[in-house]
């Protein structure tokens, strides 16, 4: 697969006063700090047992999860960059990876709802990105929802640094607990807040345990 093929798939500029998001833009897009984290605690033992009985990644899983619950909110197709607002037909997840040099790279896997599809995609991308330490981005073409899992400790949250470069949402989480009856993980979601209200980042979140929970993987 050839990272960023699809020529039909790219953003195109909107009004934001033609949004549910005029209000926002005209407070939030000169803000010098306007993204906002949120942290919720996930019980994640399905998705574990589907992972070690199915032999997939965790953190592909989860990354789908994520695309999946995401898919399902209309904001998380817009984005604000270059104090414009942007719009696109697909999502994408950006999950770091370790390079073979020992530094990371980022590479953006496109949303599938074929999660067979996904996962072959994950593995493809993500080995290339490893392999030539290369960075195989996708933000001009799909709206990225980065990730970063730091799974060498547990951790409580995380709150990442603002680039103006970088508007789009970032969910970020470390090495999940196994305790007596279940498994948990935080998970850290971070997003503009001209792209979204405090309301559909909970939704979001909300919707993602639904997802880990009921989904027939």
């Amino acid at each position: 697969m050839e990272i960023g093929s699809n020529p039909k798939v790219m953003r195109q500029e909107i009004n934001p006063n033609d949004t549910n998001r005029a209000q926002a833009f005209e407070l939030w897009m000169k803000s010098p700090m306007p993204m906002v984290t949120l942290t919720k605690t996930f019980d994640v033992t399905r998705l574990c047992k589907v992972s070690r009985k199915k032999e997939l990644p965790f953190n592909m899983l989860l990354c789908w999860c994520i695309g999946k619950a995401a898919s399902t909110i209309e904001e998380f197709f817009m984005v604000p960059a270059d104090d414009k607002m942007y719009k696109f037909d697909q999502l994408a997840i950006g999950p770091v990876v370790a390079n073979c040099k020992g530094g990371i790279n980022y590479c953006d896997i496109p949303f599938n709802e074929s999660l067979r599809q996904f996962s072959v995609d994950y593995k493809e991308i993500s080995a290339k990105a490893a392999s030539l330490c290369e960075n195989l981005c996708l933000d001009d073409k799909m709206m990225v929802i980065g990730t970063s899992a730091m799974i060498q400790t547990e951790l409580d949250s995380v709150v990442n640094q603002y680039a103006k470069g970088f508007n789009n949402p970032m969910v970020m989480w470390g090495r999940y607990h196994k305790g007596w009856l279940k498994t948990t993980l935080p998970i850290s979601f971070q997003f503009h807040h001209v792209q979204m209200d405090g309301g559909q980042a909970a939704r979001f979140l909300k919707e993602l345990q639904k997802t880990i929970n009921t989904y027939s993987f």
